[in-house]
């Protein structure tokens, strides 16, 4: 081969390197990988079972009756605690009253087994008493958190609360009062826990 035809391809075969280097192509390993992410809010599901703690007719001074009734946290989130309001209407049938029925009424609050069926709630294991006038100006968090030493309501759980209500004898005229009705609402409000590293 003559040196003309050896530098040609010598030249050529550079040219074709270089056309490699600059603009041609060349095989590598690859691999990729993905990360996704979601974020879903839990719920709060506070019922209260029965939803009608009470339903009394024919009452009179000295009366009192045992009521039980359950919270239930029926959501995915734990409730940290629980507020009690209350609210209640008076009907006065004769409109004679010179005082708030509500006054009447007293309210005590209590832990432990039920004893209902006996007519026993003992003083051992009160919580809280007011009357009716005197719960419906508190928001109430403490009463319900100590019921069973509980701070608020795990998700699934339930707690029994044990009520007593008592149409107080107070030796005054409580006449005005005969025939009238008290309606009542009790709103129990769950709030979460403190949000916390997850």
């Amino acid at each position: 081969m003559s040196i003309k035809k050896k530098l040609g391809m010598g030249i050529a075969t550079a040219v074709l390197g270089i056309g490699l280097i600059g603009g041609g192509t060349y095989a590598y390993f690859s691999d990729t990988a993905q990360a996704n992410g979601s974020f879903v809010a839990g719920t709060l599901d506070l019922k209260a079972n029965p939803s009608t703690i009470i339903n009394l007719e024919n009452l009179k001074p000295g009366d009192w009756m045992n009521r039980s009734f359950k919270l239930e946290n029926g959501g995915t989130l734990d409730i940290g605690k629980i507020l009690l309001e209350t609210s209640y209407t008076v009907n006065d049938l004769h409109e004679d009253n010179g005082d708030d029925f509500g006054k009447h009424i007293n309210v005590t609050f209590f832990r432990g087994e039920n004893h209902s069926l006996l007519g026993i709630l003992s003083a051992e294991q009160e919580v809280f008493q007011t009357t009716l006038n005197e719960l419906q100006s508190m928001t109430l968090d403490s009463v319900i958190n100590d019921m069973e030493g509980i701070s608020g309501l795990k998700a699934g759980d339930s707690v029994e609360f044990f009520v007593q209500f008592e149409f107080v004898e107070n030796n005054k005229d409580q006449n005005q009062f005969q025939g009238d009705s008290v309606k009542l609402e009790w709103t129990f409000e769950g709030h979460q826990t403190n949000g916390e590293r997850r």
